[in-house]
């Protein structure tokens, strides 16, 4: 199986790939998630791995943006706590770093940390896994990467300092995706994720809402985005749990009924159970 991850080997996305598929896969190494899903459309890759979610930076917007106009479906989720390491040269201490590169949403991740030390400049870069690399084959002094501690191993790094993100209880949740519809089984599904547009009407999301209680959907997650054609307009994407299949079929229905533009994302496993 060949899938497509953003970024590289010793990435989050490289970890979530190893421990979510039971049988070894190709990678396919994407320097940004439109990549990633480029290599999707274009048959390049079987499937995708896609970080969704953040407990500490939240919703990554653009790729509901990205699921939703490509038709993806999503057939799985993973959830990954997430270390962020400080790494660099062998014999390399904090005190001789000036430059930290990584990914912008380890940065901010990892913003208190560096509160303590302000002579470090923090530079935005494309991949944590990428700079990593980078620092080992150009033997960089003075530099260091933010990423998990597989990269120091794989790109033979010295980790400078453990654990720096802000907050210890930190996850990320990956969704899995492709571009063909699986076949539903019954016995395995348990979520779903949804996207509707609702008119500018009092109370017509609470309906919404009330129809997937009445239907006993617990509602794990909801977001909106906007209609790019049409301004001030949204759309939400929204999560549901569900212990019984015919109480999903039936929201389904009346939704379908009630909601503009309504699309099924995925149903599949709940990554939390």
């Amino acid at each position: 199986m060949k899938v497509s991850i953003q970024g590289i080997k010793g990435s989050n996305h490289h970890i979530v790939a190893e421990n979510y598929f039971e049988e070894e896969v190709t990678l396919i190494e994407c320097f940004s998630f439109d990549s990633l899903v480029g290599s999707l459309m274009e048959g390049k890759s079987d499937i995708g791995i896609m970080a969704i979610e953040n407990t500490i930076a939240g919703s990554i917007i653009p790729n509901y943006a990205l699921i939703d106009h490509h038709h993806l479906h999503i057939v799985g989720e993973y959830y990954l706590n997430i270390h962020h390491h400080l790494m660099g040269l062998s014999g390399q201490k904090l005190s001789d770093i000036k430059e930290v590169l990584s990914h912008p949403m380890a940065l901010l991740q990892c913003k208190e940390f560096f509160k303590n030390h302000k002579s470090i400049k923090l530079v935005e870069d494309t991949d944590t896994a990428d700079v990593a690399k980078r620092i080992s084959e150009n033997q960089l002094k003075n530099v260091a990467a933010i990423a998990p501690k597989i990269a120091a191993d794989i790109y033979g790094l010295e980790v400078i300092e453990d654990e720096i993100q802000t907050i210890k209880d930190n996850a990320t949740r990956f969704v899995i995706v492709q571009t063909e519809k699986p076949a539903l089984n019954q016995d395995f599904v348990n979520k779903a994720s949804l996207k509707f547009q609702l008119d500018h009407k009092r109370g017509s999301l609470a309906a919404i809402l009330n129809v997937l209680s009445d239907c006993k959907m617990n509602l794990t997650k909801i977001q909106s985005l906007p209609v790019i054609e049409m301004p001030w307009k949204y759309a939400f994407f929204v999560d549901v749990t569900f212990d019984v299949l015919s109480d999903y079929e039936k929201a389904i229905s009346i939704i379908t009924i009630m909601a503009e533009d309504f699309k099924v994302l995925g149903t599949y496993k709940n990554g939390r159970k």
